[in-house]
Formats: structure tokens, C-alpha cells, sequence
């Protein structure tokens, strides 16, 4: 058995991202805004995806608020799991975009790029998105139709390059997540198709990663 669709859902804003402001794995909740955009967010899924069958999240607050909303109208309940959260970014998290740029130029130049560099010397890309698809395809094996995932922009960025057999240099050509978007996967025989990315209803917008 396994999931013939995955839909992978970023958290709406927090006040980090909108001071762009690298979260990681810090455990920042959503702001007046980012609940506003779970709950638009999560209308329209729940009028799209009638056949979903788990809801699971990172067990950071953020995307755990994020699938909730979701679930107040689907009658589901929200697995968490921790191999979800977003990227260990080391000493990077905490920090403002401009800060992390000054105290490590050639490093943050080549994660803005795509390379395949430790964040503050947390997680790689590589090992962040065989984290998060290994988790992606565990709870897929569970449900027949439509899985949906909450969880972060970094993370599910890396996931989706893995889950479609890409390089992980390839996350350098693929925009980040925007608050409260998501990207559909559906099966196409033993492979994973990317059909949708950075969909979102209307009052979504861009956030920093995490």
C-alpha cells in the first residue's frame, strides 16, 4: 500500500519570517498572520483533497498549528513526527539573514546557491532530504490516496529534489517555499512526478526558510 499523491505543505509565517530571520529548528510559533493564512490554506485543501488519508507534521509548533487547521475541518488527527522538522541549521538559526551572510560569506554564498554545504555547521542538503523523504515515503506506505505533510520550507524543498530522483544541486534552480504553499507529488509507477509547486491559495506569501 502506499499514497498515490503527497502533498507537502509549508507552516504559515512566524514573526522570524517576517524579519528573515533563519528558525532551523528553533521552535518559533505562528504569528497573527501565518494563522490567518493556515486557516485560508487549509479551506482550500480541504474543498481539493477529499480522499486524504493521515495528516502527519513536523512536531515543531509551527507546522503542527498548520496541519490543525487543516484538521478542524477534515476530522483527522495530526501525526508528529520530529524526522519532519525543518534543517538543523547549526549556529546559522537564530540569526538574520544579513548577520548569517557577514559571518560566513563563502558559506552562506554557496548554500544561496544550492551546494551541498553544512548550515552553521548543522545538517547538509543531502542529509536533510533523505531525513525528510525517508520520512515522506514511511508514512505514505500507510494510506492508499492522498497523504498531506506539514513542515518547512528548507525541508520539504530537499524532499521534494530526493522523492523526484534530482541532484541536490537542483534545489538551487527551485524558488523556496512561500508560507502556507505546497507542492503535489503523484505516483507514476515506482516513481514519484512533481504535477504542482509553490501552489497556494490567495493570502499566502513569501517567508524565510524555515
Amino acid at each position: 500500500m502506499s499514497a498515490r499523491r503527497v502533498v507537502l505543505w509549508r507552516h504559515g509565517r512566524t514573526a522570524s519570517n517576517a524579519q528573515n530571520r533563519f528558525q532551523g529548528q528553533l521552535d518559533v510559533p505562528l504569528d497573527e498572520v501565518g494563522r490567518a493564512q493556515a486557516a485560508e490554506a487549509a479551506a482550500h485543501l480541504a474543498a481539493w483533497t477529499t480522499d486524504v488519508g493521515a495528516v502527519v507534521a513536523s512536531d515543531l509548533s509551527r507546522a503542527v498549528d498548520t496541519a490543525r487547521a487543516f484538521t478542524a475541518l477534515s476530522g483527522h488527527e495530526v501525526v508528529q513526527d520530529p524526522a519532519l522538522r525543518e534543517v538543523d541549521a547549526g549556529a546559522w538559526q537564530g540569526l538574520l539573514g544579513e548577520e548569517i551572510a557577514e559571518r560566513w560569506p563563502q558559506e552562506h554564498a554557496a548554500w544561496r546557491r544550492g551546494e551541498d554545504v553544512r548550515m552553521g555547521g548543522g545538517e547538509t542538503r543531502t542529509e536533510l532530504g533523505l531525513r525528510v523523504a525517508t520520512a515522506v515515503e514511511r508514512h505514505a506506505s500507510t494510506v492508499q490516496d492522498t497523504l498531506l505533510v506539514a513542515s518547512h520550507g528548507a525541508a520539504l524543498k530537499a524532499a521534494v529534489v530526493r522523492l523526484v530522483g534530482l541532484p541536490v544541486t537542483a534545489a538551487g534552480a527551485l524558488a523556496g517555499f512561500r508560507n502556507c504553499h505546497w507542492a503535489v507529488l503523484v505516483r507514476r509507477g515506482d516513481a514519484w512526478v512533481l504535477e504542482e509547486y509553490n501552489a497556494g491559495a490567495a493570502g499566502a506569501g513569501v517567508g524565510a526558510e524555515g
